[in-house]
C-alpha cells in the first residue's frame, strides 16, 4: 500500500502568502504526483533475471550420474546431489523415502525431494518436476533400444534443472509467497509399450500419487501449482494441456498470458494441445490443489508429439536449448514473484 503523507501548517498566514499559496497549489499538486509516481516505482516487484547456463549446469550434473532409474546406484546418487543442492541454496528440505510398487510389483526404493521456502507462511505456491528417468527406451525407432534406459536430460532433466535455478534465486531474493520445489520420483516407470498386460493410467506418476496422499507436513496446501515436464527441448511448443484446463483454466491463461508479455510466444501457443496423463493430473484430483503441466506438444511429428528424442536413446545434452529454458524459467519466475 502506498503511503501518501501529508503536511499541515499551523497557524495564520498573511494575505499575501495565501495567495501565494493558491498560485503555487498546481505546482504543489504535480509534485505530490510525482512523488506518489516515485512511491509506486518503489514498490514494483523486481524479478530476477533466469540465468539459462546455470539451468543448463544443473542438467549436465544429473545427467553426468547417467539414468536416473529407481534401485539403480545412479539414481542414489543423483537423490544425494540434488538434497544438498537444494540445502545449499537455502532451502528446509525434506526427504520422502517411499516404497513404490510398479505395474509388475517391483519394489521401488523411491524418494520425493522436496525444497521449502519460507515454510512457516500459509500462502505457498507449489513448482513440481520429476526427477527419475524411464528404465526403456520403447518408442525409440530402432526395436534393438527399447529395453535400454533413457538418459532423460530433457525428460526428467530439464525441469529439474529450472527448478534448481529458481531454487538459486529465491535463496537471493524471497518472493512475496512461500514457494516449495518439489522433485517427484518413480514418474516415468509406468508400463513400456511391449508389456502385455492391461495399460493403466496409475501405472504412473508414483512418486505424486504417494505425496498427493501422504505430503511432507500435514494438512498442505498450496494456492497453486506449475509442473514442468520436458521444458528444454529445442524448438519446443507448449500448447495449453487439456487438464490444466479443466482443472485450472485461470492459472492456464496467467501463466501463457505472462509468456507473451515477456516476448516467449514462439514457445507458448495460444492454443489447446492434448490431455496428458502426468503428475499435475493426480496432484489436482487428489489434494485439489489447481495444477497446471508446462509440457511440449508437436501435434504433427511423426515419430511423437512430445518430439523426436522422447523416451529414445536420444535423450541427451545435445538436444537441450538454452533459450527454451530461458523461455519457461523467466515464465515461472515472473508468475511466482508477482503474486501477492
Amino acid at each position: 500500500m502506498n503511503k501518501i503523507s501529508k503536511t499541515f501548517i499551523i497557524g495564520l498566514l498573511p494575505m499575501a502568502l495565501l495567495a501565494c499559496g493558491n498560485s503555487n497549489k498546481k505546482a504543489n499538486s504535480e509534485a505530490a504526483d510525482s512523488n506518489a509516481l516515485g512511491a509506486e516505482k518503489e514498490i514494483q516487484v523486481e524479478i530476477p533475471a533466469f540465468d539459462a547456463d546455470s539451468a543448463y549446469h544443473y542438467i549436465d550434473k544429473q545427467v553426468s550420474f547417467g539414468p536416473r532409474v529407481p534401485n539403480t546406484k545412479a539414481h542414489q546418487a543423483c537423490a544425494d546431489y540434488l538434497t544438498s543442492q537444494l540445502e545449499a541454496f537455502g532451502a528446509v528440505v525434506f526427504r520422502q523415502d517411499f516404497d513404490a510398487i510398479a505395474y509388475d510389483g517391483t519394489i521401488l526404493k523411491s524418494s520425493n525431494i522436496i525444497g521449502a521456502y519460507n515454510p512457516e507462511s500459509k500462502r505457498r505456491i507449489a513448482l513440481f518436476a520429476h526427477w527419475d528417468t524411464r528404465p526403456w527406451a520403447d518408442n525409440d525407432p530402432n526395436p534393438k533400444n527399447h529395453h535400454n534406459p533413457v538418459l532423460g536430460a530433457n525428460d526428467g532433466g530439464s525441469g529439474v534443472g529450472v527448478l534448481l535455478e529458481v531454487a538459486r534465486q529465491i535463496n537471493i531474493k524471497q518472493p512475496a509467497l512461500g514457494i516449495d520445489i518439489i522433485l517427484f520420483d518413480a514418474e516415468d516407470y509406468g508400463s513400456p509399450t511391449f508389456y502385455k498386460g492391461v495399460q493403466r493410467e496409475d501405472h504412473w506418476c508414483l512418486g505424486s500419487q504417494y505425496w498427493s496422499r501422504v505430503p511432507h507436513v500435514p494438512n498442505y496446501t498450496a494456492r497453486f501449482g506449475i509442473l514442468l515436464d520436458m521444458v528444454g527441448g529445442k524448438d519446443a511448443t507448449f500448447y495449453q494441456e487439456g487438464y490444466s484446463l479443466y482443472f485450472a483454466k485461470k492459472l492456464t491463461k496467467k501463466v501463457w498470458n505472462k509468456a507473451h508479455q515477456l516476448g516467449y510466444n514462439k514457445y507458448f501457443i495460444d492454443q489447446e494441445g492434448g490431455t496428458i496423463v502426468d503428475d499435475h493430473l493426480f496432484v489436482n484430483k487428489i489434494t485439489n490443489i489447481k495444477t497446471i503441466d508446462i509440457i511440449p506438444y508437436f501435434p504433427n511429428n511423426e515419430q511423437s508429439s512430445f518430439g523426436d528424442v522422447w523416451h529414445t536413446v536420444n535423450d541427451d545434452m545435445e538436444h537441450i536449448s538454452k533459450e527454451t529454458l530461458k523461455a519457461v524459467g523467466q515464465t515461472v519466475l515472473a508468475v511466482i514473484y508477482e503474486e501477492k
